[in-house]
């Protein structure tokens, strides 16, 4: 809860914002969305006020399918349309993540997101081999020290994706 940055570039510039106390001192309630990303956008929105600017060419191995980017090798397979079910998937956590606990936030009010697309009632989660419930909504978990594999299913106890993280 020290540093809190976003960096993000245009064709015409290039844009890092770190938000934090000179000091060193922990901020409290200050998270990259709302404390870095805000004034990265407001800052991109006045330096194109009167220069517009085209999108950037995507990253390398970054490509464009069904309507959204993914990763080279992860986008939907070839056939797959807008208009056909989409696959679903876990979106969060992502996927090796590690979470590290904060020692400042007292226990029992932090909270790790578990969401998958599409939204449908017909899917559960299974967290370490454990029924957990529903997966048609995001559920907030709260974590638990150790390594942890997620995994989504359908009604039939089929796995459709599964994410493994680590709590520390």
């Amino acid at each position: 809860m020290r540093d809190n940055w976003c960096v993000g570039f245009s064709r015409r510039y290039t844009v890092g914002v770190w938000v934090g106390n000179g000091g060193g001192d922990p901020m409290w309630n200050v998270s990259g969305m709302d404390g870095a990303a805000p004034v990265w956008v407001e800052l991109m929105n006045a330096l194109h006020a009167s220069a517009p600017s085209d999108p950037p060419a995507p990253p390398a191995g970054v490509v464009r399918a069904a309507g959204d980017w993914w990763l080279r090798g992860m986008q939907p397979a070839a056939g797959w349309s807008a208009g056909a079910p989409p696959l679903a998937r876990i979106v969060s956590p992502a996927r090796d993540l590690a979470i590290a606990l904060d020692p400042d936030i007292p226990a029992g009010h932090e909270r790790v997101l578990f969401a998958a697309e599409p939204r449908d009632a017909a899917l559960s989660w299974r967290l370490d081999g454990a029924a957990l419930g529903p997966a048609g909504e995001p559920r907030l978990w709260p974590p638990r020290r150790g390594r942890h594999e997620l995994v989504l299913e359908d009604a039939a106890g089929r796995t459709l994706d599964s994410v493994r993280f680590v709590v520390r």
